[in-house]
């Protein structure tokens, strides 16, 4: 199949190679990030690919992801891809926290990925494939966590996981499916070198969840193998 893709935080890392497979794919990809003037590679992705439109778009800035919700207004989304995220500080311990770059974290990760979804939910529900996906993390999840530490960011994905829940039900009525996606450890910026997966491994297992129908379930929170994770 073929449709309409949107991707948030598509200038580097996994949102630029899910900006690649898709449009290889023969996709529309609607590729948003904070500043497209620095955006070498995803300029160039546009000019290879005529279906490639680079926005800019800060996901923290609710008055720019209005007006991209006005412009955008009646024109189908297959895929809402929620990727764009902020990692914060690394190496943080317990008693040596940073609330303002906690909240800053919860703003990217939990609240923005939110209001995407209040944005862009009408565009979704008028599209053929109705699904909007969050780049969410294990280490967002409670069972899974046997390490402790990592406030901002566990914290931050484990309330994104919830949003994922909430919106699976409170959009089913529009025929509207929700999925939580772990990535791996993957080889970006954030990941750093020593990640185990490449982006393009990692994408690729990524790819084939946003667009099965029949397996991936509504509400569920999948590894890029297909594997489901615990919340």
């Amino acid at each position: 199949m073929s449709g309409t893709i949107l991707i948030t935080g598509s200038n580097r890392g996994i949102g630029l190679e899910m900006c690649t497979q898709f449009a290889e794919s023969g996709w529309k990809v609607l590729a948003c990030c904070r500043q497209p003037e620095q955006a070498t590679e995803l300029r160039a992705l546009e000019g290879r690919f005529p279906s490639v439109r680079v926005i800019r778009l800060d996901v923290t800035d609710y008055d720019q992801m209005a007006s991209l919700g006005k412009a955008l207004a009646g024109e189908p989304i297959d895929i809402l891809l929620n990727n764009a995220g902020y990692y914060g500080p690394k190496g943080v311990r317990f008693g040596a926290i940073d609330p303002g770059e906690w909240r800053r974290v919860l703003e990217s990760n939990t609240i923005a990925p939110y209001m995407m979804a209040e944005t862009f939910c009408d565009n979704v529900a008028a599209s053929e494939h109705k699904l909007i996906a969050v780049i969410s993390s294990k280490v967002g999840s409670i069972a899974d966590n046997h390490s402790g530490g990592g406030y901002l960011y566990r914290t931050s994905k484990t309330a994104v996981n919830q949003v994922v829940k909430s919106l699976s039900v409170d959009l089913e009525p529009q025929g509207i499916r929700v999925l939580a996606l772990h990535p791996g450890w993957v080889k970006t910026a954030m990941g750093g070198p020593a990640a185990l997966i490449s982006t393009q491994e990692s994408v690729g297992g990524l790819k084939k969840l946003l667009l099965d129908d029949e397996l991936v379930k509504t509400g569920h929170f999948y590894n890029y193998d297909g594997s489901e994770i615990p919340w």
